[in-house]
C-alpha cells in the first residue's frame, strides 16, 4: 500500500493522509498487519475509535462511563485521579493505568509516568498496533469476524454501523472482495 491508497481506504483528506501514513505504515510493519484484509479492518476500527484519525485523546466530559474509570481495579486505576489521568489515548484508546504500563513496557516508553505521550502521532499508531497484536486481532481479521473483533476492541458493538461503513470503504479501495 502507498500513501494515496491509504488516503482512499481511510477516507482522509490529503493533509491527514500525509500526516498519518508514515506512522500507520510503520505500525503495520512492526505488528504484522501486512495483508490488505487486516489493513482494511484495522482502518475501519481505528478510524472509528479516533473519529477519522482526528482524536488521539478521549473526549472528556466526564461522562457517566468516564466517572466509572476512577478506582477500577481491572484497569489498574488504584490512585485518586487515575481515571482521568489514564483516559483513553492513542488511535485505539488505550485506557487505564495497567494498560498504559503494559503498553509502555512493550513499546519501550514509560507511559505510566507520562501518559500524554500516547497522544503523539507515532505512539498513537504504535499503541494501536500493540493493542491489535495483544488482542490477537489479526486472526479475527483473517477470518472476517468483524463483530467479534469489534467486541474485543470496544467491549460491545458500539458504533458498529460506522465501523462497517469504514470497513466497506477500505475493502473497496484495497480491492478486498
Amino acid at each position: 500500500m502507498d500513501r494515496q491508497l491509504f488516503k482512499m481506504a481511510a477516507g482522509l483528506p490529503q493533509a491527514m493522509a500525509d500526516r498519518w501514513w508514515p506512522h500507520v505504515s510503520a505500525a503495520w510493519q512492526e505488528f504484522d498487519i501486512q495483508t490488505v484484509e487486516r489493513q482494511a479492518v484495522w482502518l475501519a476500527q481505528v478510524g472509528h475509535e479516533s473519529g477519522g484519525f482526528i482524536y488521539t485523546r478521549e473526549l472528556w466530559g466526564p461522562t457517566p462511563a468516564q466517572v466509572r474509570y476512577e478506582g477500577r481495579a481491572d484497569l489498574g486505576n488504584t490512585q485518586p485521579g487515575d481515571g482521568k489521568r489514564f483516559m483513553g489515548r492513542g488511535l485505539i484508546q488505550i485506557t487505564g493505568r495497567a494498560n498504559y504500563r503494559e503498553c509502555g513496557t512493550a513499546l519501550g516508553i514509560d507511559l505510566e509516568a507520562n501518559p500524554v505521550l500516547l497522544q503523539g502521532d507515532a505512539l498513537a499508531a504504535r499503541s494501536a498496533g500493540w493493542f491489535w497484536q495483544k488482542k490477537n486481532l489479526n486472526a479475527l481479521a483473517d477470518a472476517g469476524d468483524f463483530v467479534t473483533l469489534t467486541r474485543r476492541i470496544n467491549g460491545g458493538t458500539n458504533g458498529l454501523a460506522d465501523r462497517q461503513q469504514r470497513w466497506d470503504r477500505a475493502r473497496r479501495a484495497l480491492g478486498v472482495v
